[in-house]
């Protein structure tokens, strides 16, 4: 039977310590400053920007949500970033996925500076991370999130067989960079990958890592004994429950470490954010953090 990963103990302990790297950052005159921008009334996306404001204002950073319709023009939103670019009170610019359709989300992206880009999406750190540069840059917060936990829970990398399934700019293809980097072999799998390969795969992994958005994808029949799996998944039923893209109860007594859906990896990822947005405030105003502070 496996042991469960506690998503919610570890956020709420990297909350705790980057409240802590706001105070020291206070102390020395300096308000993290986060900006996130929100386009349409999608309530998902009103979900998420309102616990990212509760979760900013908990840790000492600033949070501010601009708020356009939906049919508000692209270079209306341009004009907002190269603002926020400008303003030195803000240290970190997002904005909430999905846009509406006439919106380039790429084009967006690319306008944030990658100095403020504290999703992590910009192509210059996207690069940045692919070419395993050293020093500093923002690393998409899920992802990062995660290597947060597996390290949480001693689980190293190296040496491992990794295999990622579901390969989006948001977890996967950064997650595939970020193992590479830890000197792990990764396999990168997605829709096209055969079921017979995909499942020889996983039966050789260590560690299993599923972002696909489709529920009960991998199986306890799947997994190797003992391998570490992370379910990043999230996927509403009809009876209005929720469960991951791992079918949970085949998996966990397979597993030898396994995170839940719900509380699994969800909570990482805005305390990630603020984590970042912390670190990018103390690189603006040139405020050393107190040693070991940065995970990655």
């Amino acid at each position: 039977m496996a042991k469960l990963i506690d998503g919610k103990a570890i956020a709420k302990a990297l909350r705790a310590s980057v409240t802590e790297q706001a105070t020291r950052l206070s102390e020395a005159g300096v308000v993290p400053g986060l900006a996130v921008i929100l386009v349409g009334d999608d309530p998902a996306s009103e979900i998420y920007v309102r616990n990212k404001e509760r979760a900013a204002s908990k840790a000492g950073v600033n949070a501010q949500t601009i708020r356009y319709d939906a049919e508000t023009a692209e270079e209306t939103l341009l004009a907002k970033i190269a603002e926020l670019n400008a303003d030195t009170s803000v240290d970190a610019i997002l904005v909430q996925s999905p846009v509406p359709g006439h919106i380039d989300e790429h084009k967006i992206q690319e306008a944030i500076s990658p100095a403020k880009d504290v999703d992590g999406f910009h192509p210059e750190n996207i690069g940045r991370l692919y070419a395993n540069r050293e020093g500093y840059y923002p690393i998409a917060n899920t992802p990062r999130g995660i290597m947060t936990m597996l390290a949480h829970e001693g689980v190293t990398l190296a040496g491992k067989n990794v295999v990622i399934i579901g390969r989006s700019i948001l977890v996967g293809r950064p997650m595939f960079a970020l193992a590479q980097a830890a000197d792990a072999t990764v396999s990168l799998l997605h829709r096209y990958t055969p079921d017979n390969l995909r499942h020889e795969l996983l039966q050789q992994a260590d560690v299993v890592i599923v972002a696909t958005g489709v529920a009960g994808l991998v199986t306890g029949a799947d997994l190797k004994a003992g391998a570490t799996v992370i379910d990043v998944g999230i996927n509403r039923m009809a009876d209005g429950s929720l469960v991951g893209d791992v079918d949970f109860a085949s998996a966990e007594p397979v597993a030898g470490l396994i995170t839940p859906v719900p509380g699994g990896v969800g909570p990482m990822t805005i305390a990630t954010l603020l984590q970042t947005t912390v670190e990018l405030a103390a690189l603006h105003h040139g405020v050393t953090l107190e040693a070991g502070w940065q995970t990655i």
